[in-house]
């Protein structure tokens, strides 16, 4: 009996030792929790997170649209339509309704209020003013734009065409082309997902959305010395690291820009050629490539972004004094793309790429990848001769083009009274209605 009462006084006692610590840990969580109650200021888990970048804006007026030399943000969305309107003067309307639409989501600002029986002006998923929050919107015209309105046809710009499948793409038709693209950038998908929503309701009969694909690049933090880092794509390398200087107006105005003294149409000038590929990267494979392989694979170290050899990812590679590729590898992405022999300065493009992921293909694996978007004043010289070179290379076992298309960005709107395509419209013989302000 002794021994009963001793074993229940053990479990009383143990209990009592539990409930003690018990509480005590919940005192201590309790001000745990109050301490970072405390350093919140009162925040709650469904507030909406903070930026001091909403108000950031780009100009929409200018001779060049924004969105192609312009700092890239952190979301990206290409969105491809088809255009419904055929006769010049619902073109006129298509081209004048998105130059208006675009200006006010450019610079933000309140949306009318309408009578509650009808739709409101605006979807309202940014809430009741319209932010800025560094957005470009910037409009290109595919190929079946022109070829599908006999009085375009002769003003289409000399390099414009299809994409055509080069030897490693599997490209998916539901995925590639189309009449018109809409590449939209701010600094958050919301942004971009409220501009597209904005266009589709004030189109809605003269254009339709065909296909989209959003993406991101990383945010990084600002550097002690002030130096800025390109992003790296889903493969963990940077991407841009050679990219040529966006700042630098002279060699934009070579390699990016349309001038008026080739044979490309007088319209066309300071517009540009739009490359859009949805690169799908083979993560899964890769991720169980040895370093090494990787590293010759591209051409650079994976940390650093520099060429072997360098220190940096902005030191060039000197493949003048590595002829038998002994340091970089002939075959090597980076030397391939840009071997910097005599007269390479030709094939230069602009790039601007974003990453992308859309969940799980039906075999299990990560649908993961690289949005290419790139720019050149010359489609042939640029984006095709880039890519005959790198046909082959040893990336193919780790990526596969699956969508995109090519199209000609339009030249800005440098006033008030211009719109979008105007110069376009005028050189097919078609006289804008002057709106009455």
């Amino acid at each position: 009996m002794a021994k009963d009462n001793d074993t229940q006084s053990f479990i009383t006692n143990r209990r009592n030792l539990l409930l003690g610590v018990g509480a005590a840990g919940s005192v201590l969580a309790a001000g745990v929790a109050g301490a970072h109650a405390e350093e919140r200021h009162g925040e709650q888990v469904t507030d909406a997170p903070l930026s001091d970048k909403m108000l950031d804006q780009q100009p929409f007026n200018g001779q060049y649209q924004s969105g192609i030399v312009t700092p890239r943000p952190a979301a990206g969305m290409v969105a491809s339509f088809r255009v419904l309107a055929s006769k010049p003067e619902e073109v006129e309307r298509l081209f004048k309704t998105l130059s208006a639409r675009i200006a006010f989501l450019m610079k933000g600002g309140t949306p009318p209020a309408l009578n509650d029986k009808l739709p409101p002006a605006d979807n309202g998923i940014l809430g009741p003013v319209v932010l800025p929050d560094n957005l470009t919107m910037t409009v290109s015209l595919g190929a079946s734009f022109f070829d599908q309105r006999d009085w375009l046809l002769p003003h289409k710009p000399v390099r414009l065409s299809r994409m055509k499948a080069f030897k490693n793409d599997a490209l998916d038709q539901s995925l590639c082309h189309g009449d018109l693209s809409l590449q939209i950038s701010s600094n958050t998908p919301d942004t971009n997902i409220h501009a597209l929503r904005d266009i589709l309701k004030n189109l809605p009969d003269l254009m339709v959305l065909r296909w989209k694909q959003e993406g991101s690049v990383p945010v990084l933090p600002r550097s002690p010395d002030g130096t800025h880092q390109s992003a790296r794509n889903f493969l963990g390398f940077r991407d841009g690291s050679a990219n040529p200087d966006a700042g630098n107006t002279e060699l934009m105005d070579r390699i990016v820009w349309v001038q008026g003294n080739g044979d490309e149409p007088t319209w066309a000038r300071n517009g540009t050629y739009q490359v859009i590929r949805i690169i799908r990267n083979f993560v899964e494979r890769w991720d169980r490539t040895p370093l090494g392989e990787q590293e010759r694979i591209i051409g650079r170290l994976k940390p650093s972004g520099a060429p072997f050899g360098g220190r940096t990812e902005i030191e060039l590679p000197d493949y003048a004094k590595d002829t038998e590729g002994t340091v970089t590898p002939l075959d090597a992405h980076i030397r391939l793309a840009n071997d910097r022999a005599k007269g390479s300065d030709a094939h230069l493009i602009l790039r601007r790429p974003f990453n992308y992921s859309n969940g799980v293909s039906k075999s299990g694996q990560l649908e993961q990848g690289l949005l290419f978007i790139a720019y050149q004043a010359d489609l042939e010289k640029g984006f095709i001769t880039v890519q005959n070179k790198l046909n082959g290379e040893p990336l193919e076992e780790y990526i596969k083009p699956i969508g995109g298309g090519f199209f000609f960005t339009l030249p800005g709107v440098v006033n008030a009274d211009d719109f979008l395509g105007r110069s376009l419209l005028e050189a097919a013989g078609h006289t804008p209605t002057i709106t009455k302000s």
